[in-house]
Formats: structure tokens, sequence, C-alpha cells
């Protein structure tokens, strides 16, 4: 597949001091936005709380989920509304008094936030039904539902929990017992659930509890991982290369994650692990594509010995370019159709990945052989090795 017939003939490295000028006011907004303005919101993985995602049968508004929150003393909990209808919303909320002990202690305390939480917006609902003893199968957690059926369903307690849990996740509402045996659910299962449970109006679609201890290790990982896997680069390609290039693509790579993170922080949404997994990823696709570029710059610097650095650089990544507009394009289209029809849990590791196939290109193209020009204008001492 061809793109361009014949070579093109755009001056790139002519634009490189407009490039690094934007580059720097995205990344000096973003900074201002983060530090100022509080732009990036940690996630539930990195911070610590209960996270929970909940479901009405009819429309409710945000203030009375607030006031009944507020009732048990989570008022401050913050509440976000999940698609359109005021029926799905995520809840996350921080028990106010520190808890100390063991990870496993901390996670405990959030479990029980979160039970107070669910608590919560049941409110009076069912409460006839609660007299008799019986449970809200919209709402109880699988550890009590397996408890409950465990007794009379011997070894299978546990399957049938997870496939009403399931059919929860996918469906919402149980609207009728019926309606389980698409979960593969039995007729004797669901009798017995007639007789001890009741369908409420709320539903429990997720729920996520980090402590913060564990919030604090998974930041210090995440940061790792992010400069381990950048140092790794800087050392396969000044071996691979010369030192200059390897700098120049750790310029290019930590740019990436700068501007990715500006232009996300903008957006409102939280940052998790997801989110990192996105991140690791466009680094490694934009270093793939500096790669090749440097890779035929090194071939052309045989070719054509004669001419001066930076027109080879010019040929090379006009050579290159219909390779990167294809192999950016399928991965810009694929990941588009994940944002728009891949649904909310996908959508912030989609916008993130739309974000960062763009500024991958942008920057391979536009800053990576600048930053080999100036580095070898620095230090002029240093020679190409050819390999």
């Amino acid at each position: 597949m061809e793109i361009f017939k014949t070579t093109p003939k755009v001056p790139f490295l002519k634009y490189k001091y407009a490039a690094l000028a934007l580059t720097f006011l995205i990344v000096l907004a973003g900074v201002v936005n983060i530090v100022f303005f509080k732009g990036l919101k940690l996630g539930v993985d990195f911070g610590e709380g209960t996270l929970i995602r909940v479901k009405f049968k009819e429309p409710i508004p945000v203030g009375d989920i607030r006031l009944l929150l507020r009732q048990v003393g989570l008022g401050t909990s913050t509440i976000q509304e999940v698609g359109r209808g005021s029926r799905e919303y995520q809840i996350r909320t921080v028990e106010v008094a520190q808890v100390g002990g063991t990870p496993e202690a901390e996670l405990e305390a959030h479990e029980q936030l979160g039970n107070r939480v669910i608590e919560a917006l049941i409110g009076n609902d069912g409460q006839a039904e609660k007299a008799r003893g019986l449970k809200d199968l919209n709402s109880i957690d699988v550890k009590s539902l397996a408890a409950m059926l465990e007794p009379a369903f011997p070894n299978r307690g546990q399957e049938i929990a997870e496939k009403i849990a399931g059919f929860r996740t996918t469906n919402g509402i149980i609207a009728d017992y019926a309606a389980l045996e698409k979960e593969g659910v039995d007729a004797a299962a669901t009798s017995f659930l007639k007789d001890k449970t009741y369908l409420g109006k709320m539903t429990r679609l997720s729920r996520e509890s980090v402590g913060p201890q564990v919030g604090r290790d998974l930041r210090r990982k995440a940061t790792l991982a992010t400069i381990w896997s950048l140092i790794g680069m800087l050392v396969y390609i000044a071996f691979r290369f010369q030192l200059a290039n390897g700098v120049a693509a750790i310029f290019t790579l930590t740019q990436d994650v700068l501007i990715t993170l500006s232009i996300y922080s903008f957006s409102g949404r939280e940052i998790n692990l997801p989110i990192i997994a996105g991140i690791l990823t466009i680094v490694g696709f934009s270093i793939n594509d500096t790669i090749v570029i440097f890779d035929r710059i090194r071939e052309n610097k045989k070719i054509v010995r004669k001419e001066a650095l930076e027109s080879i650089m010019n040929l090379s990544l006009n050579q290159c370019l219909g390779r990167t507009l294809i192999t950016s394009g399928t991965v810009f289209m694929t990941v588009l159709a994940l944002f728009l029809f891949g649904g909310e849990v996908i959508n912030d590791f989609a916008f993130i990945m739309l974000v960062g196939t763009i500024e991958g290109v942008y920057s391979t193209v536009f800053m990576s052989c600048p930053v080999v020009l100036w580095w070898q204008k620095l230090f002029p001492s240093q020679r190409a090795r050819r390999r």
C-alpha cells in the first residue's frame, strides 16, 4: 500500500523551533493545571478508599443520593453520573479516620465502608422484607450470597453466587427471578432464592477497595515502571546507534508522556492502572517509529554522503512518512472505535491512547531528529559510530 507515489519534500526540520515552543506551552499548561487546579485526579488504584458503581431501577437525582450518604456520615463522597438517565452512578468515598495496622486491616475497613454506602443507598426500601429476614438479591455481595447458598447447595454456593453477580454486572437490575435462568441458575436455586431474598430497586455493578499503603505502593511501582522503561530504551538505542540518538529518543518519549498527561488532565478523568498501561503502550509504539527513522538516516548517510545531516534527516523523514501514516492511522482508527463503541469501562484507556497516538507521530516527526542535531552541536567531538 502506497500513500505517496513519489517521496514528499516536506521541510520538517524547518519547524523544529515552532514544535519545541508548542511542546513547552502544552506541558506548561498541563503542569499549571495539575499543580494549581488539581487537574490530574488519582483513581482508587493510586489513592485510597472504596469505589462503587451502582444502578437504580428508577432515575434518582444526585442530590437525593448525597442526602442518603450524609445521613450515615458520608456526605463528602464523590458522586459521578455514568451515562444518561440519572440511573447509574459511580461513588468514591474515603474513610475520614486514619486506619492503622496492616494493609489487610485497612482493606477490611474500606470493605465495611463500602457496605455502609450500599446500606445508605438502599434506604427504607424493602423494610417489610428485611423485617422478615430477607436479603436484597440486587445488592447483596458475592461472599454473603455464597454463604447463604452453601448450606442448601454444598460445593455449588460460590458458583451460583458468581453467576448472579455476573448477571447484575451485565444486565443491571434483576427484575424477575426467572431471568436468572439465562445465567445458568437452575430452578432449585431460583426457588430457594425466592424464599430467602427480595428484589430491591438498586444493584451494585462493581466495587473496588484500596487502602492507603497499597495505594502508595502502586504509585511507586507505576512511576518506577515508567522510569525503568525509559532508561532501558536509552541504553539500547545508545548501543544500537549512538548516544545522541538515545538522548533524542528519551527526550521524545518523555515528551510523549508529559504531553499526553497534560492533555489528559484537562479531560477531568481519573488516572488509574489501565491509564499507566496505556502510557507504557504509547511509549512502546512511539519508540518503534523513531527507531525506523533513525535506521533510515543511518542507511542514507552511506548513500548520500556529501549531503548535510539536516538534509539527510529531512529525506529520511519524508521516505518514512507513508509508513508512519499507515501504521499510526490503523492504530488510530482501532482506538477510535474503542473510544466510541467500547463502553464506559474502556473509555478512559481508549481516550489516552487516542491522544498518545497523535502525540507519538508528532514527537517522532518533529522532535526526534532536531534533538540529535542539537546534541551534536553541543558535543561536536562525538563521532557517529557506524554499525
